[in-house]
């Protein structure tokens, strides 16, 4: 990816999944751990090591690269907004599963856009 593509990539991802990911911290863990600002950081920085990551000269396999995506992703969620793993896995999950349903929504009320937020956070998953 060139560095235009990953600053566009950092900005969508920051703009779509920040508001996600602060909502379900704080359905979780309160209002006093999970700031927005702490979700902002979480999503950049996130974006940024997984880039970082895909750039690794690891070994046909595919599945560790994601490993370790995701295993740093939860260290950031635990890590800003204080809480253990299992709540870290929790916020993620739900955090998927409040994307999930707003991009339903805008399926359903017919916006076009929602077919391609999709398409992102499958390719976002998958990466």
């Amino acid at each position: 990816m060139d560095f235009t593509g990953f600053i566009i990539q950092l900005i969508i991802s920051t703009i779509i999944l920040a508001p996600v990911l602060w909502i379900s911290g704080r359905l979780l863990v309160g209002k006093e751990k999970a700031k927005f600002t702490d979700a902002i950081w979480i999503v950049i920085l996130g974006i940024i090591l997984h880039f970082i990551i895909g750039e690794l000269p690891l070994p046909k396999v595919s599945w560790l690269a994601t490993i370790i995506v995701i295993i740093v992703w939860l260290l950031l969620i635990k890590h800003f907004f204080d809480t253990g793993w299992i709540k870290a896995i929790i916020i993620a999950i739900l955090a998927i599963i409040i994307l999930l349903i707003i991009i339903a929504i805008l399926g359903l009320l017919g916006f076009a856009v929602a077919r391609s937020l999709f398409g992102f956070v499958v390719l976002l998953a998958l990466t």
